[in-house]
């Protein structure tokens, strides 16, 4: 094991839990804060059933299982952070919010603790301003789901110590993924390329080009994608892709990333996709 041995995680949503059982996995002990004991349980749950689901595939046992449900525990307290060497951060993507959490969490974990974000979109510089020792900031942005993505984008903000871009190079494959150092731009690498083009595929949809399943099928076997752009606008949450995109958007003023009207209606109406059971495909395909 190369560095940073407790690892913190701030939010038990599935990328959250998903994180906190990939570093577990690693050997690691993980603490993860979330707002109230339900969300706690709900996350530790979600945790457990994917492993389950990975002893049903024959690729865990249950003595694996239960080793990595026992490195992690929950917490609604920032006093229980205390002690951590590294912080991941994935709460709600809304730029306030964040800096709120990290100024807290900065307060208790201590100047030699490395905090990061786990944000698709929001400027890592800008939010590295919320701690008292920004060099010791970066992103750490992983990609849904964290169990079996196997990239991490490592990002610099303006201020991050060259040391800790490097450590957190190293933990990223130590906990088995395949990590890449980003400047730090709205979407930095992936992003900035994936949310222009979902964009473009929406505002297809809405136009009548084709239908949802057609645009699926189409991109699937024209361009040899395992996934259609519509299927994974569920899986992500068109609510995460409208908060990601309206942030970009917010920092460039580049048309590409403007969330399409679309794709507003349906975050509005609460048809946000796999996690609301309706969405472009969600619901529709039974």
């Amino acid at each position: 094991m190369s560095n940073f041995n407790k690892v913190a995680v701030l939010g038990f949503g599935k990328m959250g839990g998903g994180i906190a059982q990939v570093v577990a996995q690693s050997g690691r002990e993980v603490i993860v804060l979330d707002l109230n004991d339900a969300a706690i349980e709900a996350g530790r749950q979600r945790v457990s059933d994917f492993l389950n689901d990975g002893i049903r595939r024959g690729k865990i046992d249950g003595a694996r299982r239960d080793e990595v449900l026992a490195r992690i525990t929950g917490t609604t307290d920032v006093a229980g952070l205390a002690g951590v060497e590294l912080v991941i951060e994935a709460a709600a993507e809304v730029r306030e919010i964040k800096r709120d959490l990290f100024a807290r969490v900065a307060a208790i974990v201590g100047d030699e603790a490395v905090i990061t974000t786990n944000t698709s979109a929001i400027s890592v510089s800008d939010l590295a301003t919320s701690v008292p020792r920004p060099e010791r900031f970066a992103g750490l942005h992983f990609f849904n789901p964290a169990q079996l993505m196997k990239l991490v984008e490592v990002v610099g903000a303006l201020q991050s110590d060259p040391t800790v871009i490097r450590d957190l190079v190293a933990f990223g494959e130590d906990i088995g993924k395949i990590a890449v150092v980003v400047k730090d731009r709205p979407g930095f690498l992936i992003n900035s390329l994936l949310m222009p083009y979902l964009n473009d595929v929406v505002q297809e949809l809405d136009d009548g080009l084709a239908s949802a399943e057609d645009i699926d099928t189409a991109i699937k076997l024209g361009l040899g994608y395992k996934q259609g752009p519509l299927e994974l606008l569920d899986l992500i949450g068109l609510d995460v892709h409208a908060h990601a995109t309206h942030a970009a958007y917010e920092a460039t003023f580049d048309s590409r990333f403007a969330p399409p009207p679309l794709l507003q209606a349906m975050v509005h109406a609460g048809t946000i996709g796999n996690k609301s059971g309706r969405g472009f495909r969600a619901g529709k395909d039974a």
